[in-house]
């Protein structure tokens, strides 16, 4: 599974202090709507907005400015995987909830939920319950990545590429 790895150091002899968690400092590659774009498009990953357009500041757009190579590549492994045809309806545009995994900062794209998309994914990952807040059900990929249905969309989380 990929993404950081927590560390804790154990309190010295005689005491009971514990150190705080090692922060991450894994670097995130970050990519421009063109090369996202570009990558997407030549793996046949589809995508659209309701107001047909790629302004990351416009809630109606789906843009990928700024977005994680590795959630790139997620989307594509995804599509590979599930044979099914893919189509990205959320991206990092403003408007989705905020977050350190967020879309603004470039961990989730949002999926129409086809038929066979939906079926792939509840038959192969982990059903892990219903995510706090919202009760939309969630599943696990052996990645770490996280799928929740949401009303009319997949909210998919990408810690890794899931290759």
């Amino acid at each position: 599974m990929g993404g950081a790895v927590l560390a804790l150091a154990l309190p010295a002899a005689g005491t009971t202090a514990w150190a705080a968690p090692a922060a991450s400092t894994a670097a995130v590659t970050k990519l421009s709507q063109a090369d996202a774009a570009n990558r997407l498009r030549s793996a046949g990953v589809a995508w659209r907005s309701s107001g047909n357009c790629t302004d990351r500041n416009n809630p109606t757009c789906t843009s990928f400015e700024q977005i994680n190579l590795a959630t790139v590549q997620g989307a594509i492994t995804l599509k590979n995987a599930s044979g099914c045809a893919t189509t990205i309806t959320g991206g990092t545009e403003t408007g989705h909830a905020s977050g350190t995994y967020s879309h603004w900062n470039g961990y989730k794209l949002d999926f129409d939920p086809t038929t066979c998309l939906s079926n792939y994914i509840t038959g192969t990952f982990t059903y892990i319950g219903p995510r706090a807040g919202d009760g939309a059900p969630q599943y696990r990929a052996a990645s770490g990545n996280i799928y929740a249905r949401e009303s009319n969309h997949w909210d998919v989380l990408f810690y890794s590429c899931g290759c």
